[in-house]
């Protein structure tokens, strides 16, 4: 077991793990850490806890130092600069007509290295512009390619339904999201409703798909033909969410809706919905 606290680097960002370094640290606490691409600013939003082997990265970077009010002011200078490379290399960019777009530009902590994420329908050639860069910039530079549901975490926005998007304000990984998961929520498949700014589907399709998937081995299909507390039916609408059954039976030619704890208490759904 390791002991270990939760670092966050941008806002909604993906949390790792780092070794506390024996550094009583609090939650929301800015820290200093090491990482793969160097020194970096981090916010802790995880208190130390233990994790198995298996659920960190080995070696295990540690935590250097709590941050203080000059590694702030490092942090706020990075993102001044940042934005004078972004124009920079914007105009760069149109120079050398490359079909690519600019979308964030960071630098690291220690301003070893900045990065530049852009997006382009294919591969781009842009060795002539990272020298540009290198010698305007005197660093290391990269060129970053990132998708579209990634540029929309970067940028922000309002979706859809009038919240912030929820990429760019608390989702820390994009999880697989298929148009089935529409199907089975009983949604409109008009690709303009079920997606989002970045033009994929909805992340939000994904938070109530488990519930829907759990309805749905419980609840008979449309058409099947059970029996009721009035007689043998056709089950001709879902209520998933509720789980509420309409049933048009057969004998008396009407629709009666019930509810799947009154089928499965009178002991009348199929087998194979009851389990």
């Amino acid at each position: 077991m390791y002991d270990v606290v939760g670092v966050r680097f941008k806002k909604a960002g993906k949390v790792y793990y780092f070794d506390p370094n024996q550094l009583d640290i609090p939650e929301q606490e800015f820290v200093i850490v090491e990482t793969v691409r160097g020194i970096e600013y981090g916010k802790v939003v995880m208190n130390k806890k233990q994790v198995d082997e298996n659920d960190v990265v080995l070696p295990l970077k540690k935590v250097i130092r709590i941050a203080n009010e000059n590694d702030r002011s490092i942090v706020e200078e990075n993102k001044r600069a940042a934005r004078e490379a972004y124009t920079v290399c914007s105009q760069k960019v149109i120079d050398h007509e490359l079909d690519m777009k600019l979308v964030d530009v960071e630098y690291t902590f220690d301003r070893n290295k900045v990065i530049f994420y852009f997006t382009a329908d294919g591969r781009v050639d842009f060795r002539e512009l990272v020298k540009d860069l290198a010698s305007i910039f005197r660093t290391r530079i990269e060129l970053r390619q990132i998708g579209v549901r990634d540029e929309a975490k970067m940028l922000g926005g309002i979706g859809p339904c009038g919240r912030m998007l929820c990429c760019s304000t608390f989702l820390g990984d994009f999880e697989p999201v298929s148009i089935k998961m529409a199907k089975d929520q009983n949604l409109s498949l008009n690709p303009a409703k079920i997606s989002g700014l970045c033009g994929r589907l909805m992340c939000c399709l994904k938070y109530e798909n488990d519930e829907y998937e759990a309805a749905k081995e419980q609840l008979p299909d449309l058409d099947e033909k059970i029996k009721t507390p009035s007689g043998p039916g056709r089950v001709v609408g879902l209520n998933i969410l509720e789980r509420l059954i309409q049933v048009e039976l057969m004998n008396k030619e009407q629709i009666v809706e019930y509810t799947l704890d009154e089928l499965v208490n009178e002991g009348v759904v199929s087998s194979r919905t009851a389990d």
